[in-house]
């Protein structure tokens, strides 16, 4: 789990704000914080879809079940089991 929780945190950080040395913490909010947006959102789903072959539905683009990298990665681990 913390590499997956490293991997998005560098993803976010180089690729969607661009400033490498942002660490994400694993409970940090990502919506509700105001940090990411829609656009953000859909990056984030499509890089997560890319790189773990896991679909992330647009209903789940949502603070409710995606505010945060812990949040993240028990669904991208919990679709990768289901493999």
């Amino acid at each position: 789990m913390d590499e997956l929780l490293d991997d998005l945190s560098k993803f976010i950080a180089e690729t969607i704000l661009q400033n490498p040395s942002r660490k994400i913490e694993p409970t940090e909010a990502l919506i509700s914080s105001g940090l990411l947006d829609s656009f953000h959102l859909i990056d984030l789903a499509n890089y997560v879809e890319d790189r773990f072959g896991v679909k992330i539905e647009d209903t789940e683009l949502n603070r409710q079940t995606f505010d945060d990298l812990e949040q993240l990665c028990k669904i991208i681990s919990d679709r990768m089991r289901r493999k």
